[in-house]
């Protein structure tokens, strides 16, 4: 599978898909775009990112770029290139956590047509626990499972308790790199840990597969806690430092600055059910931090061994060399 095969899968859902020198892009919100295949570090010129943003209006871009990028919010990806992963290697609580999970549940494939289906329910638990239950609707998990299917790449995958699906993962298959773009799980079967189970079982098996360097699991969430990528750093995973950088459209940068972000950040506070203020407080807090030196930052916890390292062996300089939009 290659990112054509990806951006069709993006295309049935209803997403725009634009491609550039360095990337592809798709509609991640009105008028913004995100770059994938999500695991490539890319830094377009400002020619390259003025022929995708004005010509076809859009108001923001999100990609991920190299540390030593001029640009961007210290982040991370959350991956796993360890091709020996195994339990040997994971903490007594993953392990234990794994073995009860596996006693109680059965991993296997299901289809997509089950997912969109049954799926919904876990999907909604899951959003809810993330305290982000409005933003996706049934209509849109559907059209997200259905859209798989006779993609080649594609595979769905589900934990079973007493014949019931408990949790579930959607996975895809980019050149050398599995990605995981969903995952989710009832509340009431949290407790008998079907996430360990499932993520471990799935994981084995991708990464046995000829050809396969690594997972791709997630990007740092613009609106979610850190915390809910704790559970994958429990499992084995590793965050992969990166730079996450924004770009606004020209019009709209003299709008974005720390008192604006205030703003939005009080309404999101006042309203944390509108996944739409979340999203743009986002944005802003990234793109206003990405104008930043690394230094000055306030890495993710999860970073917080990497940064020391990464900033004693940076030979970049602390000037920021602007070659955003003109």
């Amino acid at each position: 599978m290659n990112a054509d095969i990806f951006a069709e899968w993006l295309k049935r859902q209803g997403h725009r898909v634009y491609q550039t020198r360095s990337s592809y892009w798709y509609t991640a919100g009105p008028r913004v775009l995100q770059a994938f295949p999500y695991h490539w570090l890319i830094d377009p010129d400002w020619k390259e990112l003025r022929g995708l943003v004005l010509p076809h209006n859009i108001l923001a871009l999100r990609y991920s770029t190299p540390l030593d990028a001029n640009e961007g919010m210290a982040s991370y990806h959350v991956v796993c290139n360890d091709l020996d992963y195994c339990l040997e290697k994971l903490r007594n609580q993953a392990r234990n956590g794994i073995h009860r999970g596996l006693e109680k549940c059965q991993i296997g494939r299901i289809s997509f047509d089950h997912l969109a289906d049954e799926g919904w329910k876990l999907q909604q638990d899951t959003l809810d626990r993330q305290n982000r239950l409005k933003s996706m609707t049934q209509y849109e998990w559907q059209r997200i499972c259905l859209s798989a299917n006779d993609l080649p790449g594609f595979e769905a995958w589900g934990a079973f308790v007493d014949a019931n699906l408990a949790a579930s993962i959607i996975t895809c298959r980019i050149d050398d790199k599995y990605y995981v773009p969903y995952a989710q799980s009832r509340t009431e079967y949290l407790g008998f840990h079907v996430n360990n189970a499932l993520f471990y079982t799935a994981s084995r098996e991708m990464l046995t597969r000829q050809g396969v360097t690594g997972i791709f699991f997630c990007l740092q969430s613009l609106d979610a806690p850190e915390s809910v990528d704790e559970f994958k750093f429990r499992m084995g995973f590793s965050p992969m430092p990166v730079r996450q950088r924004i770009v606004i459209h020209p019009f709209l940068k003299p709008l974005i600055n720390s008192q604006t972000h205030r703003t939005i950040g009080l309404r999101n506070e006042r309203n944390p059910d509108n996944a739409f203020l979340a999203k743009m407080e986002g944005m802003m807090r990234f793109f206003l931090l990405g104008k930043t030196p690394l230094e000055s930052q306030e890495w993710p916890k999860c970073l917080g061994e990497y940064k020391t390292e990464v900033l004693r062996d940076s030979t970049r300089t602390n000037t920021i060399k602007d070659h955003d939009i003109k």
